[in-house]
C-alpha cells in the first residue's frame, strides 16, 4: 500500500514539475494566464503540489522561503507516542468511568 502511495506522490510531483516547466510552450494551460486574478491559480496549485510532494520524500524547501533576518526555527514536533499518560487526564477519565 505504501508503494502505491509513493508512486502516486512521485507521479503527481513529476506532473506538477513538468507543468511548471511549461513543456506545452503555453499551448496547454488549465487556466489561461491572461485571465485577471485567476490566471496564475493553476501555477500556484502546481507549485503547492510540488512542494508537498518534495516534503513527502523528506526534501525541505521551507528554509528557502524564510527571511534572512528570521532566527532559525526548530523543526515542528512530531506526534510521538507517549507511554505514560498525564496523571490528571488519567484521574479525570477514571472519574468519568464511575
Amino acid at each position: 500500500m505504501k508503494l502505491i502511495r509513493d508512486l502516486l506522490v512521485l507521479g503527481s510531483g513529476i506532473l506538477s514539475a513538468l507543468y511548471l516547466l511549461n513543456m506545452g510552450f503555453g499551448l496547454v494551460e488549465i487556466i489561461p494566464d491572461n485571465v485577471p486574478i485567476f490566471g496564475n491559480l493553476d501555477e500556484a496549485t502546481a507549485m503547492a503540489l510540488l512542494i508537498n510532494c518534495l516534503a513527502y520524500f523528506g526534501v525541505n524547501v521551507g528554509h528557502l522561503l524564510r527571511r534572512k533576518t528570521d532566527p532559525e526555527k526548530t523543526a515542528p514536533k512530531t506526534h510521538e507516542r507517549q507511554d505514560e499518560v498525564d496523571p490528571e487526564i488519567r484521574a479525570s477519565s477514571e472519574v468519568m468511568r464511575l
